[in-house]
């Protein structure tokens, strides 16, 4: 069976060598073993779980959160309910973040179209009633 060192890893997760020191610190590695001289060897199973704590922590769950999703994994089928629960919270959180980034990314779209028309003219003039005024002190 194939092994990766820490840097290979960090590398296909585009993480730091630091970041998965800590979250094996923080227990969310329970399965990852170790030479006798105490280097990290990470399988291919290790990598997929790092890429699951990877977009959860993306979602901004919290770490502590993510340990206890690790820890319910451990605890096998029992937990499949909570685990259950957890994605679906996630995906509301998720489903919320997207629907902000449309809002900003319309905003973004009326400005990119508001500056390109005043660009085209050579003035903001043409945009009387929607320029917004800074004032000066």
């Amino acid at each position: 069976m194939k092994t990766f060192s820490i840097s290979e890893v960090a590398k296909e997760l585009n993480v730091t060598a630091y970041t998965l020191r800590y979250y094996d610190k923080e227990g969310l590695m329970p399965y990852v073993e170790r030479k006798e001289s105490g280097q990290r060897l990470f399988k291919e199973s290790d990598i997929a779980a790092l890429k699951v704590i990877e977009c959860l922590k993306s979602t901004g769950m919290p770490i502590k959160e993510i340990k206890t999703f690790i820890d319910w994994c451990t605890d096998g089928d029992s937990t499949l309910q909570q685990r259950f629960d957890m994605f679906m919270e996630r995906k509301a959180v998720v489903d919320m973040q997207i629907a902000e980034l449309k809002k900003t990314m319309e905003l973004i779209d009326h400005k990119c179209l508001y500056y390109k028309t005043a660009l085209d003219a050579g003035t903001e003039e043409i945009h009387k009633n929607d320029k917004i005024e800074i004032p000066h002190y």
